[in-house]
């Protein structure tokens, strides 16, 4: 006979004897009367799934309220079917794509034959306030491949995913009211659950983000458990938008992407070089004070290096398609563009017999890389096809590898924490599924990088399976002004490319020694970092990465050669300054320098120039000024770039 009872693990260690096919909900009720009325869903064995799904005997369970973050996914998941039933209600035809929970919210694509206009959302919304009020259960079925094309016959899109499914996969489906979806789950109860939620905007987006694919309508929205955090999520996303890069990037003439040349690739216009450069300068200057060496290595390479480094055969989707061989090679050779610099970067290291006592060797060179990122996928800076890495790469003895993360660990302070006042957090991402090497060498190298970790006091996060398929990483992720996440510097420990190449030193006991390898990132890339700066700053600069630094303002004509001589003495002194010589009124003046968001306006007027001063500005300082002599406020400049101050000192 089957058992009459089972036993389930609760989060303290304790067990609960349950009816045997008791659910997560029955749990839920056999706990508290409090807790079956806040239960949203259950995690099994780490897994979440349905509250009504049976539990088998000997899991560990815990009931996910909305105090769970793991919680608010399943909530915006079925916020995203609440989405697709309202569609369907008013457009029965509509085709059906995905409809995953995604950071901050969800989205679902249809295909209803014409983009969605603002008054089809206000609509739409209107209808899943019906669908939330109706209190539909969250029902899910188990069906065969035949009964699940069956239900879906009418709609090509499930089909297609259908017949994508293993066959052995288990097909589930699930119900709300009238709408019948093909769905892994979990959700929540039942569709009065969601009760906080917004529709944002639609866009076009391929169907299974390929661009040789029919164009499908998706529809983005946000869902919460309370009103206050909404409001608080609508205005972040207020401010995003008064902050975007793309926006700024106008105004302020940085950058521009242009048909002629393509999709996510950068140009860089004057402005915009400025903040390139300055951020090459800085983190080139960091690296040479400790002990790095600069390399330069060539835009295209054979295509059996990166054959020879696995990144080909595990990267290839993100390659651009090889190019023919050379004037006088053979016809079998290919080029390409390449998509990262550590070949490159081991082949110099492997140009030369190198000793322990030669040992760590820090190459590092910024550098363009190019990665084939579907269109759909591109946005701005943030994500390019052309990219500009502060890449390095330090080969090492193994004892050496504790001290040298945190020597890198010293860098991302310096940059992240001191000079642009950040506030971090750190990841140790773990072996992913598709990776290089042994489970035995992913085992050393981890626990390599969390040695290090708790040697030097630090917390941190587990990331499992979000390593590089080389090797494990510590991630730095941190917070810009508005409370937004974004990955930061990077430090990867890698055992496997010096084995596919054969690395080598020379021992103290004159025999050849395995190098170890790291990868690091400190920027990660130029573009990203610059369009994060421009949000983060929303455009106003700390004075060392201004493209203007100062503008010269004379108030009339009669001034315009003591202007002049001040606009030549900041030159001189390295300042990036501008003379305003138009012959605009001075409040109109100095409201298009604060528009600009210029550090600095010098006012020259009559006094001024009999003076040998100027009449200081500070961006966002009103009417308030300071008349400082010209050497004085030179000076001042000067001490305030070469500190990398992020607030003004004038």
């Amino acid at each position: 006979m089957p058992p009459s009872e089972i036993q389930v693990v609760l989060p303290d260690g304790s067990t609960k004897a349950l009816p045997a096919g008791a659910t997560g909900a029955d749990l839920a009720k056999a706990i508290g009367p409090g807790l079956a009325k806040a239960a949203l869903a259950i995690r099994v064995n780490g897994d979440v799934r349905d509250l009504q799904r049976p539990l088998s005997d000997g899991v560990k369970v815990s009931i996910l309220t909305d105090k769970d973050p793991q919680a608010l996914d399943v909530l915006r998941h079925s916020s995203a079917h609440v989405l697709a039933t309202a569609v369907r209600q008013l457009f029965p035809n509509a085709q059906i794509g995905f409809g995953p929970p995604i950071e901050d919210g969800f989205y679902y694509d249809f295909d209803i034959g014409r983009p969605f206009g603002p008054e089809d959302l206000e609509a739409i919304e209107k209808k899943m306030a019906e669908v939330v009020k109706a209190d539909y259960p969250f029902a899910r079925e188990e069906v065969s491949r035949q009964e699940a094309k069956k239900r879906f016959k009418d709609d090509p899109l499930k089909l297609e995913r259908i017949d994508d499914l293993k066959q052995d996969e288990i097909i589930s489906v699930y119900t709300d009211g009238p709408f019948v979806d093909l769905c892994r789950g979990p959700h929540v109860p039942s569709t009065g659950k969601i009760k906080f939620f917004k529709l944002l905007h639609a866009a076009g987006a391929y169907w299974r983000g390929d661009e040789r694919r029919q164009m499908l309508q998706r529809i983005y929205g946000t869902a919460w458990f309370t009103k206050e955090a909404l409001a608080q999520y609508i205005t972040r996303l207020e401010e995003a938008r008064k902050r975007d890069h793309r926006v700024i990037g106008k105004q302020q003439d940085l950058f521009s992407i242009q048909e002629d040349v393509g999709p996510g690739l950068i140009m860089w216009h004057p402005n915009g070089a400025i903040l390139n450069f300055e951020l090459r300068r800085f983190i080139e200057d960091v690296i040479l004070e400790r002990g790095y060496q600069l390399v330069y290595t060539p835009n295209v390479t054979r295509e059996q290096l990166f054959l020879r480094s696995g990144h080909l055969p595990l990267y290839a989707a993100n390659q651009f398609p090889a190019m023919g061989a050379g004037e006088g090679e053979s016809e079998d050779v290919r080029y390409r563009v390449k998509p990262m610099n550590c070949p490159m970067h081991i082949l110099i290291y492997a140009s030369q017999q190198r000793s322990y006592r030669d040992l760590p060797i820090r190459l590092a060179e910024i550098a363009n890389v190019y990665r084939n990122e579907r269109s759909g996928t591109l946005h701005g800076m943030l994500r390019v096809r052309g990219l500009s890495m502060d890449d390095a790469h330090i080969f090492l003895r193994e004892d050496q590898i504790e001290e040298e993360i945190f020597n890198l660990l010293d860098i991302v302070e310096l940059v992240m924490g001191k000079t642009f006042g950040l506030q971090y957090r750190l990841d140790l991402a773990t072996r992913p599924d598709k990776k290089l090497g042994t489970d035995a060498m992913w085992e050393v190298a981890e626990k390599a990088l969390e040695s290090a970790l708790k040697r030097r006091g630090l917390t941190y996060r587990m990331d499992v399976g979000g390593g590089a398929f080389y090797g494990p990483k510590i991630d730095i992720k941190f917070n810009d002004a508005i409370g937004r996440e974004w990955q930061g510097a990077t430090i990867q420990l890698d055992y496997e490319l010096p084995e596919r190449f054969q690395l080598e030193y020379t021992g103290a006991d004159n025999k050849p020694h395995r190098t170890i390898m790291m990868h690091r990132a400190i920027f990660g890339t130029i573009e990203r970092f610059t369009g994060f700066l421009i949000e983060h700053f929303a455009g106003a600069f700390p004075l060392w990465l201004s493209p203007v630094q100062v503008r010269v303002l004379p108030i009339a004509d009669g001034q315009m050669d003591a202007a002049r001589a001040v606009h030549e003495a900041l030159r001189k002194a390295g300042i990036r300054s501008h003379l305003d010589e138009r012959s605009e009124t001075l409040n109109y003046k100095i409201r298009d320098a604060e528009t600009h968001k210029v550090p600095y306006m010098a006012v020259v007027g009559q006094r001024e120039a009999e003076a040998g001063s100027v009449a200081v500005r500070a961006r966002g300082a009103g009417k308030k000024q300071e008349v400082l002599p010209v050497e004085e406020f030179v000076r001042r400049l000067v001490n305030e770039v070469r500190s990398r101050a992020l607030n003004p000192l004038v």
